[in-house]
């Protein structure tokens, strides 16, 4: 993954973390990481945002095989 993302005209916060990442859950993140800009809204085209490295969330469910069914 590349460690910057160039805005195209009407990209929101949410919106960039969701096709960065896959989820807008990382919005904040990415805020945090480009404060310069927490003054837009709909960003212009041509702004180069920093990306913050997500690890991975570590799954605490268990698989299937491993669940207890009750009956």
């Amino acid at each position: 993954m590349s460690n910057t993302y160039t805005t195209v005209q009407g990209d929101m916060w949410d919106a960039i973390s969701y096709r960065v990442y896959g989820t807008s859950d990382y919005a904040d993140r990415l805020m945090w990481a480009n404060r310069q800009y927490l003054d837009y809204f709909l960003f212009p085209a041509g702004v180069v945002l920093i990306l913050p490295e997500i690890e991975a969330p570590v799954s605490t469910s268990l698989p299937p095989w491993k669940k207890v069914v009750k009956t």
